[in-house]
């Protein structure tokens, strides 16, 4: 005869008590370590939200109030929001307290009774010696650029990005805030090329590993170009770069295991150091602004 198998009666389970059994064999959480890897990823995302900002409009009309009083000089376009609302700006003799009011070409604006008066927009082209920082003063009293263009005009003007002290070679300086805004903008990224002398020779994998990319802490960048130097000795390379992380090409080169002996910007967003010796500076043309501010 066949025998019933018998029956087993199972012991509800409740919920709780499963929870209770999964806790007890979860692992304690850990710090979870943020790696280079996790690092390059955010930096990207932030690059790529700035690079969705809009570029600058270099249209005189309906200019914000907070952006002509930053493009004369008075303060940046958030101090100049916190002025207007509190009081001590005018327009053609009414205070203005209202964040993103507009004004026109003809319009008279008054800060703290005083009248703002733009002035003359300059373009100065300076090829920068060794030694000086890029700096509007220094605390410590180090050389700084500006005393190289002290008496390019009256206006006073600023340097677009930063150079290294030992670095040489084409600066740009202006008082056009659009203009400085859009050479400095991640989606404009202003062509630099460099005249680069390392303390060894540069092999021609060295050269394409640049092409390629070379992984950095704050992310992947490649050169746009990279060859070596017309009459120049195999430690000698001309690199061009479109990035504008701080000093990534020396990080570029120093990856590859070289130690820089000379580095020297000879070309900047199209302009180039022809007829312009170093320690010089010069005033941008009319057709060179016009063509840095049409280039996109």
């Amino acid at each position: 005869m066949r025998t019933k198998k018998p029956t087993v009666q199972k012991t509800p389970v409740s919920s709780r008590s499963i929870s209770k059994k999964v806790k007890e064999k979860t692992p304690l959480d850990k710090t979870k370590t943020v790696t280079d890897r996790d690092k390059r990823k955010y930096i990207d995302y932030k690059i790529k939200v700035k690079k969705g900002d809009p570029l600058p409009s270099f249209r005189e009309e309906n200019v914000r109030l907070n952006k002509y009083m930053s493009n004369a000089g008075i303060c940046s376009r958030r101090e100049a929001d916190v002025l207007i609302q509190t009081g001590v700006v005018s327009v053609n003799g009414k205070v203005v307290t209202e964040l993103g009011f507009k004004i026109q070409p003809t319009d008279v604006i008054q800060y703290d009774g005083e009248t703002i008066n733009l002035g003359t927009k300059r373009y100065v082209l300076l090829n920068k010696p060794k030694g000086y920082i890029t700096a509007i003063d220094d605390p410590r009293g180090r050389k700084t650029v500006m005393s190289l263009v002290n008496k390019a005009c009256k206006e006073q003007i600023f340097p677009m990005g930063k150079m290294e002290k030992d670095t040489t070679g084409l600066l740009l300086f202006t008082n056009d805030g659009d203009m400085a805004k859009k050479l400095t903008h991640p989606r404009y990224q202003a062509a630099k090329m460099y005249h680069i002398e390392v303390n060894k020779p540069v092999s021609k994998e060295d050269l394409e590993k640049l092409l390629k990319g070379i992984d950095l802490e704050d992310g992947k960048t490649k050169a746009e170009k990279a060859e070596y130097v017309e009459g120049g000795t195999s430690r000698e390379v001309g690199v061009e770069i479109r990035s504008g992380k701080q000093q990534v090409v020396r990080r570029l080169i120093e990856a590859l295991g070289f130690q820089i002996v000379k580095l020297d910007r000879v070309q900047y967003a199209g302009l180039t150091k022809k007829d312009l010796p170093r320690g010089y500076y010069r005033h941008l043309t009319e057709q060179e602004v016009s063509f840095l501010k049409m280039t996109k």
